[in-house]
């Protein structure tokens, strides 16, 4: 699986893990390049907290286009940190 925004991969991975329809990205599979942190947080009843990534693509920035679980629930200790995208991200096959 690839995440692309502006013809750039972000992520490229044969080992993501799909949830609720959102492909889970392992964190070592990011382009680091790409992403800074946010301070946004959201909360999922049954996932947890989540933190947030703006995606960065040369000139063009994307605010929080990503997100990903530190601390999940026990329920979702399998993406735990694991990232999934949103907002124009592509992913891909």
């Amino acid at each position: 699986m690839k995440a692309i925004w502006r013809d750039a991969v972000l992520a490229e991975s044969d080992q993501t893990i799909q949830v609720e329809g959102n492909h889970y990205f392992p964190p070592n599979s990011l382009k680091q390049v790409h992403f800074c942190p946010s301070d946004k947080h959201t909360t999922c009843p049954w996932k947890g907290i989540a933190s947030y990534y703006h995606v960065q693509v040369g000139d063009e920035l994307n605010q929080d286009a990503a997100w990903y679980y530190p601390e999940p629930k026990e329920a979702a200790q399998r993406i735990k940190n694991y990232v999934a995208f949103w907002r124009g991200v592509t992913v891909t096959d």
